[in-house]
């Protein structure tokens, strides 16, 4: 019986270790989570007063320039400075080109569709998963006031043509109030 309980806590151990090190040589996926964390309020924190700033200097319409060229900017500086890669991704995205998801990020996206259908607010929503050799954190995007603007079901004529001007075959409109429009996604390889 002594053996079965020292296998077992071998066993446990052991099965912890190797979790450790698939999370990157030690790190714990807390740590990697909380690090992912940090790296989405900076980037939000880094956008939002370029968006606001745009809004003020050239209403909506500068505000949909601003954000198609300075939130590219913003994940690629991030990414370099961090090590991780780092991307908006989103069921109806508005860029076609960088915003849609792969398969990874399309389930946990639905996934979280389903959650806030079930209730669950859009602002705590985070998944995280170790894939292969890399580690994935999303963060799910929820519409704030200001982003009704740009992607709720009345937008101004201007803004609409704007939009249809830069982004042809986009689908990013139509939102309320705390839908979920997407989610910031994380990749570290390990």
């Amino acid at each position: 019986m002594k053996h079965i309980k020292l296998s077992f806590l071998l066993i446990f151990f052991l099965a912890g270790m190797s979790f450790q090190v698939a999370a990157g040589g030690g790190e714990s996926t807390s740590a990697l989570d909380a690090e992912a964390v940090q790296i989405v309020k900076t980037f939000a924190g880094k956008l939002k007063p370029k968006l606001k700033s745009a809004i003020q200097s050239g209403g909506f319409v500068h505000a949909i320039d601003v954000c198609s060229v300075e939130a590219p900017k913003i994940a690629e500086t991030l990414s370099a400075e961090t090590g991780w890669d780092i991307k908006r991704v989103s069921l109806k995205a508005r860029n076609k080109t960088s915003a849609t998801p792969d398969t990874f990020e399309r389930m946990v996206l639905e996934q979280f569709d389903e959650r806030q259908a079930n209730g669950e607010p859009a602002s705590g929503m985070m998944f995280s998963d170790v894939v292969g050799s890399e580690y994935r954190f999303i963060k799910a995007q929820g519409v704030q006031g200001l982003c009704l603007n740009c992607h709720g079901d009345s937008l101004q004529p201007e803004v609409k043509k704007a939009i249809a001007e830069r982004y042809p075959d986009d689908m990013a409109t139509g939102y309320s109030l705390g839908q979920i429009r997407g989610a910031f996604s994380l990749v570290k390889s390990l």
